[in-house]
């Protein structure tokens, strides 16, 4: 059997006939033949017939791809022109050009962009490619928010992820294109406009990601999804301070309503994304605490959603949070944290915005508040939000009498919090704590930094004995001579201690029974002799 590789025109005409004779279904199940392999024994006959078998439930069936002319294809099965066995073929010959996963997504999107224009011509309505060729006009002051992101829509109109367009890409393309147009603005449009470009890209980069959820590499366009939205977060807490709510509320009520309809929209509808839209909510909606009629408003309706009888988990979350923020708005945080008793999931990542306000604020006994009640989530949270945690709480401790506590829940929480714990022990001077530590979690010297232990031996030479006595029993335990010489530079680290602590006795007599307990081990015996240790 050959390994076939067409020529690159013959297979983007195939290309095209997967896109415009195949519905999305006969594509998915063609894809799912090629990916479990049942596409064997291919091979190119008469220079334009490539022959194939397709493996389906019971039996093979035989395919036929004529690359002159496609429409004479044939397969052996019930299906006729059009089979999924066929798709299977091709995506097997594009493998020798790129990745067919790949492939298959930018098929995906291409036959829904086609699906929702033959809906749109059927309804009577334009398709997006007409409306396309009516182009808008740049962004003005006197536009609303909508016709901003209308205009977003169009320059980025058909943007899709490939090999050559990732996700950060489109985030670097949408800042460098469409910042320069609200430059010139007043404030607080300026900065309103700034808010839009964000939500556009949160928007797109949702989009992607629920256009690319069952590809093959939803993995790791998801992972992107979630890098470009951690920096739109990052460049959102920026912004947000900047919002002047005042004089949006007064001068361009009709166009920060908008914004806040906008984000409600998807903030409280609970659907899954990769981005935390509830915090873009609560965010905005914190800059309006000099605007009660808003915020009462606002809450109202929130809690009228939620009397929505059947609510789904996440949706009734959504909103729970919500409802709650206005309680923390006006000062209420332990009524906010009653409320949030009814979520269905906590999530630490979902009450950062309180630690960082808190943190600003140098409210640290509102903070350790905070932090005592996420306690529970914060167990079952991933280590970059456990890392979060743990650097708030280092900030609120060190404005305590005691940390008794905070060292209560590290241990808790060990081995997780074993890097943020060691550190804050050795910052704190509480070196027999630090060794105590060190020595539970066998941790050898030569893993910890030389800084540290010269401190703890500058202060007690008596604490890292222990240390390295461990270290010695341990390497021993390993049985081979790199193990060996390994224990002979312990041993010899442990030797200049006892002589600066003036026990050579206690040093003779340890040495002594080291010996006599591993007498069998014969290259131990030969490296003590190297030391000079025993005769």
């Amino acid at each position: 059997m050959l390994k076939l590789q067409i020529p690159k025109n013959r297979m983007n005409e195939l290309i095209g006939h997967l896109r415009d004779d195949f519905n999305l279904a006969r594509l998915e199940r063609g894809w799912e033949y090629y990916h479990k392999g049942r596409v064997t024994d291919m091979e190119l006959k008469h220079g334009v017939e490539v022959h194939a078998l397709v493996r389906g439930g019971t039996k093979a069936f035989e395919v036929i791809i004529d690359l002159d002319d496609f429409s004479k294809s044939e397969c052996s099965c019930s299906d006729g022109k059009r089979c999924q066995h066929m798709v299977a073929v091709v995506f097997k010959l594009y493998t020798s050009f790129a990745r067919p996963e790949l492939l298959l997504q930018q098929l995906r999107q291409a036959i829904m962009v086609k699906n929702r224009q033959q809906q749109a011509k059927q309804s009577g309505t334009r398709t997006a490619a007409e409306k396309r060729t009516e182009r808008l006009e740049p962004p003005s002051q006197g536009d609303t928010p909508g016709v901003w992101q209308k205009f977003f829509d169009q320059q980025f109109y058909g943007f899709s992820l490939s090999q050559q367009s990732s996700i950060e890409m489109f985030h670097s393309a949408v800042k460098e294109k469409l910042t320069p147009y609200g430059e010139g603005w007043a404030s607080p449009l300026r900065e309103l406009y700034s808010l839009h470009l964000l939500l556009f890209i949160m928007r797109k980069i949702e989009q992607f990601y629920q256009d690319t959820k069952s590809s093959y590499l939803s993995y790791y366009i998801e992972s992107g999804c979630k890098t470009v939205g951690r920096q739109c977060y990052d460049e959102l807490m920026k912004l947000v301070p900047l919002l002047d709510a005042d004089k949006l509320t007064q001068e361009y009520p009709e166009y920060w309503k908008e914004t806040l309809a906008m984000i409600a929209d998807t903030a409280l509808s609970g659907k899954e994304s990769p981005l935390s839209w509830p915090t873009v909510y609560r965010s905005v909606w914190w800059q309006m605490n000099d605007q009660p009629a808003w915020l009462t408003e606002e809450r109202s309706r929130v809690l009228r959603l939620l009397e929505t009888p059947d609510l789904m988990p996440r949706r009734k979350d959504a909103l729970v949070m919500a409802a709650a923020h206005f309680s923390v708005i006006a000062g209420d945080d332990e009524g906010a944290r009653q409320q949030m008793e009814r979520l269905t999931k906590r999530e630490a990542k979902d009450f950062f915005l309180y630690l960082h306000r808190c943190y600003e604020e140098n409210a640290w006994d509102r903070m350790l508040a905070w932090l005592r009640w996420l306690l529970p989530a914060v167990q079952r949270a991933q280590q970059e939000e456990l890392r979060q945690f743990c650097q708030y709480w280092m900030e609120a401790v060190q404005r305590q009498e005691e940390d008794a506590e905070w060292a209560n829940v590290m241990v808790a929480l060990l081995p997780r919090t074993y890097p943020f714990y060691t550190a804050y022990l050795m910052k704190a001077g509480r070196y027999k704590a630090w060794i105590d530590l060190q020595l539970s979690n066998r941790v050898s010297p030569l893993n910890l930094y030389s800084q540290d232990l010269q401190a703890v031996e500058k202060h007690d030479p008596t604490l890292v004995l222990p240390l390295y006595h461990q270290a010695v029993e341990r390497t021993i335990a390993e049985k081979n001579r790199n193990a060996y010489k390994s224990a002979t530079r312990f041993l010899k680290k442990l030797e200049s201690l006892y002589k600066r602590l003036n026990r050579q006795h206690a040093w003779e007599d340890y040495i002594y029974r080291l010996a006599m307990k591993y007498a069998r081990l014969r290259a131990l015996q030969e490296e003590l002799k190297k030391g000079k240790w025993i005769p």
